[in-house]
């Protein structure tokens, strides 16, 4: 079985194969600010979209996405505004977390969450969050 990081790095690579698939345009993989790393940064037809990408093996206690606490969406807060703001985005964004289960033979489980949590607007110094998002239960199972 693949170590921590190696899990990542699958995880991360199984999350850009389906994002592709779903028709969205990689811009960015491990984009960085001051410590504040993005996994994922891509661009859904006109919506740039920030995402959070957690794998974990099969039987282990709790949810990928659970460990998408409030601590780790401040810091996906900082590390979009951060980009927003370099780059000059007037686009849409929103944040969406992938959640990844691998069983022992190496089959994975993905759940891709659009729109998964709603920024902390503190946090954000440019640009203006425009997703969809409204009040849902944290990680409900949406389609």
């Amino acid at each position: 079985m693949a170590d921590h990081n190696d899990l990542g790095r699958l995880g991360e690579d199984l999350a850009v194969q389906m994002l592709q698939r779903k028709g969205y345009t990689i811009r960015e993989r491990n984009w960085s600010f001051h410590g504040f790393e993005t996994d994922i940064i891509a661009l859904d037809r006109d919506t740039i979209v920030f995402v959070e990408v957690k794998t974990r093996r099969a039987g282990g206690i709790g949810r990928p996405e659970d460990a998408v606490d409030m601590e780790r969406q401040r810091r996906l807060c900082i590390g979009a505004g951060a980009y927003i703001k370099h780059y000059r985005i007037n686009n849409p964004w929103r944040m969406d977390v992938v959640a990844i289960v691998v069983d022992s033979e190496g089959h994975a489980t993905i759940d891709h969450i659009e729109d998964a949590f709603m920024p902390q607007l503190r946090t954000i110094h440019a640009g203006t969050y425009t997703g969809a998002w409204r009040y849902k239960k944290p990680f409900s199972r949406r389609k």
